[in-house]
């Protein structure tokens, strides 16, 4: 049985090489959503005609999204087109309201902007979601890394193969995706029948983090090219720990930069600035206006300033 080019769980033959089971498994296939099965009956036609996207499919493999790239296609033209209907009947409805209210004109806007819109909105963001996601997840391998080689020097240390060094990698789950990039190369040596050397050959084509990339590449160079492994595993986990304590001084000293920056933009800005309004509105008359500008400053630009300092520090230290 031939392997149908969606990702999979498990399967039988590729080729004429036998793909491993445990008795009584059966091949399957990664299952579709009611939703993308729609979207695919619906849209099929319409995507199978139009020329393969290599790009797509490659952001699909390093985001580990189990859909082929023409039935995602699929998913992102039935998405826009419910989203379209849904914005349109939004529109329809303030359309409406706001024709009784006397703004006809404002409504019938509304009702051709809201779908037009929302259409290409969610039909960009859905097609940069592979994407998006394969870039988080090449930070997230980047931020694991470190931790993970001390895992393998020290299994490098202990004699043990490298094969059982990327299975036991991949029980790891503490490692997160350095650990699910491991269990996809177990799985290719397990399940698929490839030799370590080309299952962590095709890991280094599908991981998103460069730095696993080179430190897989660097692998199968060592082990082809007649050097020692132990060493190998031994100076690149010297090296990621290097490199992470770097990082993590240039985060601390930024963090300590956008501290001193709350302090004199959100803090001391603001509190002079309402001062002097203050004063302006005491000496110099127009006090209806300077108190409605008291106002939007108090109640507006100090809370979202401080709300915005927040998520982007919380953002910063979620990265370290």
């Amino acid at each position: 049985m031939a392997i149908d080019p969606r990702p999979v769980e498990v399967a039988a033959v590729e080729g004429t090489r036998t793909i491993r089971l445990k008795k009584g498994e059966q091949p399957t296939h990664s299952p579709l959503t009611p939703f993308e099965s729609w979207a695919w009956k619906t849209f099929r036609e319409r995507v199978t005609n139009r020329p393969p996207d290599p790009l797509l499919d490659e952001q699909l493999l390093k985001a580990h999204m189990r859909i082929r790239g023409d039935e995602y296609l699929a998913k992102v033209y039935a998405t826009t087109v419910v989203a379209v209907i849904a914005l349109a009947a939004v529109g329809i409805v303030l359309a409406v309201l706001l024709s009784t209210a006397g703004l006809a004109f404002l409504g019938i806007g509304l009702a051709i902007v809201l779908p037009v819109l929302g259409g290409i909105g969610s039909f960009f963001a859905l097609k940069g979601a592979p994407g998006g996601k394969a870039k988080s997840r090449g930070k997230a391998i980047d931020r694991k890394i470190s931790s993970s080689m001390s895992f393998v020097s020290a299994m490098a240390s202990a004699d043990v193969n490298i094969d059982a060094i990327f299975k036991e990698l991949a029980r790891q789950k503490i490692y997160g995706e350095v650990a699910e990039e491991a269990a996809w190369i177990t799985r290719d040596t397990e399940l698929l029948g490839l030799d370590i050397l080309t299952a962590i050959r095709n890991g280094a084509t599908r991981t998103p983090s460069k730095r696993f990339q080179d430190f897989l590449q660097g692998v199968v160079t060592t082990a082809t090219s007649g050097g020692q492994l132990k060493p190998y595993f031994l100076a690149k986990a010297e090296q990621y720990e290097r490199e992470n304590k770097l990082e993590l001084l240039q985060r601390v000293e930024t963090m300590g930069l956008l501290a001193e920056t709350f302090v004199t933009v959100v803090v001391a800005f603001p509190l002079f600035l309402v001062i002097i309004i203050a004063i302006f509105a005491i000496i110099g008359g127009g006090g209806a206006f300077m108190i409605t500008v008291l106002y939007g400053i108090i109640l507006g630009m100090i809370p979202m300033s401080q709300i915005g300092f927040i998520f982007f520090m919380y953002s910063l230290a979620q990265e370290a």
